[in-house]
Formats: structure tokens, sequence, C-alpha cells
């Protein structure tokens, strides 16, 4: 999904006040860490995601892993956290 500036905006003010929904530590990008970020896609749309314990070349290759994975949209990555948004079209 492709979105705007205008809507990247919107966004990333939205996600400022969010919380990390799910966190990456030693163990990496397992199955069932994609399985819980599918999860909280579906039930919030725009989550946080702290990738932790790992260099920076890890951390954007599990950002990328999870927006071909998942079909998501990456918001932003600041450090650690990356902000994913994947628009739920059941939810009203």
């Amino acid at each position: 999904m492709i979105l705007s500036a205008q809507q990247i905006h919107k966004l990333r003010q939205q996600a400022h006040a969010l919380k990390p929904v799910v966190w990456l530590g030693q163990h990496g990008l397992s199955e069932k860490v994609l399985e819980e970020i599918n999860i909280a896609l579906d039930a919030h749309e725009l989550i946080k995601v702290k990738l932790a314990g790992a260099d920076r070349e890890t951390r954007d290759a599990w950002a990328q892993q999870i927006i071909q994975t998942l079909s998501a949209t990456l918001v932003q990555q600041i450090g650690q956290i990356a902000v994913f948004y994947r628009k739920n079209n059941d939810k009203k």
C-alpha cells in the first residue's frame, strides 16, 4: 500500500502516543512473533514494534520481512522503534 505524504504525517502524529505492542529481542523474528504482529495489525491498524537486541542492519531486515510477510507499510523507523500500518477493511 502506498501512502501519500499527508497520510504518513497523520499516521506519525497518531503513533506518537502509542506504546510498543510487540517486542523483538535476541531470538529475532519468529513465526510466533509475526503472528502476534499480524493480530495487532488486525486489531489496531497502526502499531509500534520495538526491535531490540540487534544491530541496525538486522533491525532493517526484520522491518522489511514484516512489510513483505504481512503486507504492512512502514510509517516510520527511529532507532529501535518501528511503526507499521495496515488497513483493516473489516474495521469501521
